[in-house]
């Protein structure tokens, strides 16, 4: 195992969580707690005009909230800060400049307007890379605003390895000569990264593979610099299911995007991680359903695929409730009470019982409230309910055993599910009939649905007598 890996996640505070991100932070946590090595967050805020207010505290929430807890970053320090980009304007400045010294770099005074109306088919036409040392002089003296950009090599070929996509070579002319410092002192994401990453000792530099084009880049930064190169690792892209059965890039009309936004459609934040980890990386075998601690134990970067991944909902679903049924039932009655969005005492009363119920039968805790709406209102509801060849059940035979059942349970005053199972399976054995030919009128008659969390028995528990007998008078005048 080796101490010394360094991986880092660098996100820029521009919103909410994107579950590409999110993964990625993921694949460097797993990676670096398996060999035993350190996880670093920085925030990458160089680019000021998509800055978004109060997005860095989201970003420490989300990783709080995932589990990924960093080792050095600007809330905790660390002995390689600054760890905000913004901070580090001048350490940005001072190797830019030592390039344009050396030549692997030079400053371009273009104006935006010179820019548009020169620009080719491959970007930027190189018309400051050849300024005569005059010319820059009096450009400087003037105050000329600058950029300084890479000097790209026009000929030949840079070749780099991926550990996920192998060998991969990129002929030179097609690099255009990148911005490195913009005008306003702040470098741009890929010349920061590159600094950052060699300064703060990161060994292993995973991001999305849509990167990969701009990876010569970097290397050839990093040989200007006379810096080691670290390790590489691109990670495949996530692709989302549109209405027509195509894939494309995942987007937020796919659905939910976002690590708070699934939060709040009712997933539980394990479950996420749990699925995200599978987006793009395969376990040594057909196993699904993880804790941290395990995803820890099983990952490797051998496991990463090239192929896109597919966000699958419905998968997730599955996997959200596992990860439900295998909380104990205090964890889960608790964090499931809140979207039960009672209306008065009587659900917090038998709210251990229905939650019971729940557990199993949950993908996510937001169908809680739609589950149990017939609790508190009866919706009007089609008397062919009551009709289940399975079962026997008729429309008429319902009718009977609910007039039936009014009249045995009107004397009963010990208003429990154990007492109501007792007295109707004994009125079943005493009329020969299957306890389902009784339950199946009975649990319509409660409910208004075929399908509910519990049988007729629990709900009547839960509803009172008085209510269950307004609802089985109510079944009795629709059967009429």
């Amino acid at each position: 195992m080796n101490k010394n890996i360094r991986t880092r996640f660098a996100p820029s505070p521009t919103g909410s969580m994107h579950i590409g991100n999110l993964r990625t932070a993921l694949y460097a946590f797993l990676f670096a707690r398996a060999h035993q090595g350190r996880f670093i967050l920085r925030i990458e805020d160089t680019d000021q005009e998509r800055y978004v207010d109060g997005a860095t505290q989201v970003i420490y929430n989300t990783l709080k909230i995932a589990g990924l807890t960093h080792d050095e970053g600007p809330d905790i320090g660390g002995d390689y800060g600054p760890y905000i980009q913004s901070e580090r304007k001048n350490i940005y400045r001072k190797y830019a400049e030592e390039l344009v010294q050396t030549g692997a770099a030079y400053y371009c005074f273009c104006s935006k307007e010179t820019l548009e109306q020169t620009k080719t088919e491959e970007g930027y036409n190189r018309r400051c890379r050849s300024l005569s040392e005059e010319e820059i002089h009096q450009n400087l003296v003037a105050g000329k605003p600058y950029v300084i950009r890479q000097k790209m090599p026009v000929e030949g070929k840079t070749t780099f390895f991926d550990t996920v996509f192998g060998e991969i070579t990129v002929e030179n002319n097609l690099l255009d000569d990148q911005i490195l410092l913009k005008s306003d002192g702040f470098p741009t994401y890929n010349f920061a990264n590159v600094v950052d990453d060699h300064l703060m000792q990161i060994t292993h530099v995973m991001r999305g593979s849509e990167y990969l084009s701009s990876n010569p880049k970097y290397l050839l930064l990093y040989q200007a610099l006379g810096w080691n190169t670290p390790e590489w690792i691109h990670l495949p892209l996530i692709l989302g299911k549109n209405a027509d059965g195509t894939v494309s890039k995942l987007s937020k009309r796919q659905g939910a995007t976002g690590f708070q936004e699934l939060i709040e459609e009712g997933y539980l934040p394990e479950a996420i991680v749990n699925y995200i980890a599978l987006l793009g990386w395969s376990p040594k075998n057909d196993r699904e359903i993880f804790s941290l601690p395990e995803l820890i134990e099983s990952f490797t970067i051998q496991g990463i695929n090239k192929s896109p991944a597919i966000f699958d909902y419905q998968k997730l679903d599955w996997i959200n409730s596992q990860h439900i049924q295998q909380l104990t039932a205090g964890q889960f009655a608790a964090l499931a009470f809140p979207y039960s969005q009672t209306a008065g005492t009587f659900l917090e009363n038998h709210w251990n019982n229905l939650a019971g119920l729940l557990q199993s039968r949950l993908h996510r805790l937001t169908q809680i409230p739609e589950m149990i709406a017939f609790l508190y209102e009866l919706k009007p509801y089609d008397p062919e309910l009551f009709v289940h060849p399975k079962n026997k059940s008729t429309k008429e035979s319902s009718l009977q055993w609910i007039n039936a059942i009014l009249d045995l349970l009107q004397p009963l005053e010990d208003w429990t599910a154990e007492t109501l199972k007792d007295m109707l399976s004994r009125f079943s054995e005493a009329h020969n009939l299957k306890f389902g030919q009784l339950m199946w009128p009975l649990r319509i008659a409660v409910s208004g649905l075929a399908v509910t969390p519990g049988g007729g028995i629990e709900i009547m528990a839960m509803i009172g007598k008085e209510e269950t007998f307004r609802r089985l008078i109510y079944a009795k005048r629709l059967l009429n």
